[in-house]
């Protein structure tokens, strides 16, 4: 289903599929050596989905699946992104667009600290209720917000409990590809606007404008594989504000991640063979930001 202005989804069904399809990444990411993702939780929710061909990925431990591929990148990605939480320490953590992940059941995190999550009121309802039938227990405080990014969820935020005053780790894991340049440089106001000095933010980018065709370009091999839907027919490449550059002119400090070189070095799981737009994602699209001023 190709992405329109307001549009909604479920679990199986345009952006809602691929944090299916994510989710059944991190499932078999529990096979490869070693295993990045630690998410027990994963191939429960792909099992309540009822996606046959990643229901049939994940029960079969098919390594040679379009899942298992994204296995070899999610798992990276997965664990970047929960040692940002780790090493942040915030007392308050904000998940935007928090899928299917379980980083409130499945993390440590310091004591009397709130993770908020973030997404589309349906996504939500269904990780409630798989979480809910497993009588899964988080291990910190937990707050699941169901609003649309393209709609005032800032607002939904501060009435759900959340404390500007305190300083936030703030995780865009898989999300911005998927917003319109315009609202995505409104969400980075926003998110600004809400951080506390010492507050911290782990992004992953999406495509520049214009490149979003060369992107789709080097991913038919993967889409043959899956029935997942195309990624041009998902993502936006029109114009937005150079993020790096625009918190780093509002007191953030960014550094930019090469996630190929923290694969080999850090994760002892080299990234091989990866398509020219997954091996540019996962060196140049990623970065942490510290707001110190």
């Amino acid at each position: 289903m190709a992405r329109s202005a307001g549009d909604d989804w479920d679990i199986v069904t345009s952006v809602g599929y691929t944090a299916l399809a994510v989710c059944a990444a991190r499932a078999l990411d529990a096979a490869l050596d070693p295993p990045l993702a630690n998410d027990e939780f994963a191939a429960g929710f792909v099992a309540a989905a009822g996606e046959p061909n990643l229901a049939a990925a994940v029960t079969n431990t098919d390594l040679s699946s379009a899942a298992a591929f994204n296995a070899q990148w999610v798992g990276v990605r997965t664990r970047f992104f929960d040692d940002f939480f780790t090493d942040a320490g915030a007392p308050q953590a904000v998940i935007l667009a928090a899928g299917l992940d379980c980083r409130a059941y499945r993390l440590a995190w310091p004591a009397g600290s709130t993770v908020f999550e973030v997404d589309q009121p349906r996504v939500i309802e269904f990780k409630h209720r798989v979480l809910e039938q497993r009588g899964a227990v988080p291990t910190t405080g937990r707050v699941a917000i169901a609003v649309d990014l393209r709609e005032d969820w800032a607002a939904a935020l501060s009435a759900a409990g959340f404390d500007p005053g305190q300083p936030t780790a703030w995780a865009l894991e898989g999300l911005l590809p998927y917003l319109p340049g315009a609202a995505q440089d409104a969400l980075f106001e926003k998110l600004h606007e809400l951080s506390a000095i010492g507050s911290h933010i782990a992004a992953e980018l999406g495509p520049d404008p214009g490149e979003l065709k060369e992107w789709a370009d080097s991913f038919p091999t993967i889409d043959q594989l899956s029935t997942q839907p195309p990624i041009a027919e998902l993502w936006y490449d029109d114009p937005r504000v150079d993020t790096k550059d625009w918190l780093g002119q509002r007191g953030w400090s960014v550094t930019g991640v090469d996630l190929v070189a923290k694969a080999a070095n850090d994760y002892g799981r080299p990234l091989e063979g990866l398509p020219p737009a997954f091996d540019r994602l996962m060196r140049a699209k990623f970065f942490t930001a510290t707001r110190t001023h």
